[in-house]
């Protein structure tokens, strides 16, 4: 696989990719919709919900985290996870902007 020279993409254009590449995986969705419709959850609590091992579970929650799009904070053996809401309204804000930079298209259907 090849070297993506990030490098030569604005910071805008970096950021959206990797919000993109973090959102790409049906799994990751599932678990923002199961975290966001509760008030919070474990590990365990997703494992039974989604139906996929711990570890794969806990590696999804870790890239989602490693975004910022959620937080988590340990509770004796239990882990509690949010949504980042200040991370997610940055989020909304920079696809606003996106798509509002977008030139309507002079293709016909």
């Amino acid at each position: 696989m090849g070297i993506t020279k990030s490098q030569i993409f604005n910071q805008s254009q970096n950021e959206l990719a990797q919000i993109f590449k973090v959102l790409g995986h049906p799994a990751r969705i599932a678990i923002l919709e199961h975290i966001s419709k509760t008030e919070g959850c474990i590990c365990n609590d997703l494992v039974d919900e989604i139906g996929l091992a711990q570890a794969t579970i806990s590696q999804h929650l870790k890239e989602l985290k490693l975004a910022g799009i959620i937080k988590g904070e340990i509770e004796g053996k239990r882990v509690c996870y949010c949504i980042d809401i200040d991370r997610l309204f940055q989020i909304q804000s920079q696809l606003k902007t996106f798509f509002n930079e977008t030139q309507s298209s002079s293709c016909k259907k």
